[in-house]
């Protein structure tokens, strides 16, 4: 479908991909479209919902500056989803000792690798970056306690709220295993100090915005340059986090199935982060906050919920939507809301068939928390195209 609404109460219009807004996500796009800085149009994609400062489900072209509270705390966050030569048949009919094995393998929530057995070596290229931008903002290791072993021995973890594994089959009974996870707690360090750096650089001005969330660093100010090392350095190793995380699951995969291979679709993308692109004659930094890139063939991975449908897309560059489309299903609920609403029975019902945990502790994850996924892929049928559909028979929550 093309764009549902259009909004040009800010300083440039807003192309919303969805009738599905509530009031106060309606109120932050305005927001945001009212900056000087940004260029051209903000896109709102069809899993649009409310967000801190910034809509989840925005895309955001800025002119020489950066929103770090758009970007949020979870830099890098996003997917990575491999298919293998395995056939539905082949798995077993019990899955729960193979979701134990695999939990055992990577730890979820808080936890996370024992410095004996942490992934070190995932680690060293990306050391010297980390020591740069501790040197310069010493407060970062400051909100991490002990720093220095902590991001190496969450490298290959998962974390909580919504991150999961998944075990999922497509349309031809393809197994394909998915997950979802970001920066873990340095990226959420570094979102954290930037975003109060933006709020004190300001200064005055901050009372000028409509949300002091949205205090932005322009290019040539004191920390401008420092951010963008720093989320490019966060992005870098949240899509390493995931591959670790994917080859310890690969590992797990192989001692309880039967022999298989990797078969050449593979797929790791942010769906929180910043890009240097060209849009609307500019070159522009975009900020893409709950949204992934689909340029003309990019390949993207869109979840549902953990008892929904998930999406295998292949991009069609629109311009209307800055060459993105939506990440996931999206919030229709706040977490409070859902644990408020539902029930353990509830969560039960709607995860027939997964095995995944069914107690009161992930049931703020209960898919009725979430947009109806179809229709969220029927509205961006302009963005991109279904190359997959997925269904998940295993699930593992942070």
């Amino acid at each position: 479908m093309p764009v549902l609404q259009e909004t040009r109460k800010g300083k440039v219009p807003v192309k919303i991909f969805t009738h599905d807004i509530e009031a106060q996500a309606f109120q932050q796009l305005i927001n945001i479209a009212s900056l000087p800085i940004v260029h051209g149009h903000i896109a709102a994609m069809p899993d649009v919902h409310l967000g801190k400062g910034a809509t989840v489900g925005s895309v955001i072209p800025t002119l020489g500056a950066v929103i770090p509270a758009a970007v949020g705390v979870d830099i890098g966050c996003g997917m990575h989803a491999v298919r293998l030569s395995l056939k539905a048949y082949q798995l077993s009919d019990n899955l729960r000792p193979l979701r134990g094995s695999l939990e055992d393998r990577v730890p979820v929530g808080f936890a996370m690798h024992k410095w004996s057995n942490s992934r070190d070596r995932a680690c060293r290229s990306l050391a010297d970056g980390l020591d740069a931008i501790v040197g310069k903002h010493p407060a970062i290791g400051r909100r991490v306690k002990n720093l220095g072993k902590t991001w190496v021995c969450q490298m290959g973890s998962l974390g909580g709220g919504n991150h999961f594994i998944e075990l999922c089959l497509d349309e031809n009974q393809d197994v394909w295993v998915m997950l979802h996870s970001g920066s873990r707690g340095v990226g959420n360090a570094i979102g954290q100090h930037f975003i109060a750096l933006a709020r004190k650089d300001m200064g005055v001005h901050l009372n000028s915005l409509p949300d002091k969330d949205l205090a932005y660093l322009q290019e040539g100010t004191r920390h401008f340059a420092d951010y963008l090392f720093a989320v490019q350095w966060a992005q870098a190793y949240a899509a390493q986090n995931r591959r670790e995380m994917m080859a310890l699951l690969l590992a797990g995969l192989r001692d309880h199935l039967p022999a298989f291979e990797l078969t050449s679709e593979a797929i790791n993308c942010h769906h929180n982060y910043i890009a240097h692109e060209h849009h609307q004659g500019a070159d522009v930094i975009v900020t893409r906050k709950g949204a992934i890139r689909a340029g003309v063939g990019e390949l993207g991975i869109i979840p549902g919920s953990m008892g929904a449908h998930s999406y295998i897309v292949r991009g069609k560059g629109n311009a209307a939507s800055l060459c993105s489309c939506a990440h996931g299903a999206g919030r229709k609920m706040s977490r409070a809301a859902a644990k408020k609403r539902f029930r353990r029975e509830d969560l039960i019902a709607q995860t027939r068939g997964v095995e995944c945990r069914k107690d009161g502790g992930v049931l703020d994850e209960i898919p009725a928390a979430y947009k109806d996924i179809d229709q969220v892929m029927e509205n961006q049928s302009d963005l991109a195209e279904v190359v997959h559909r997925l269904k998940q028979v295993l699930c593992i929550k942070g």
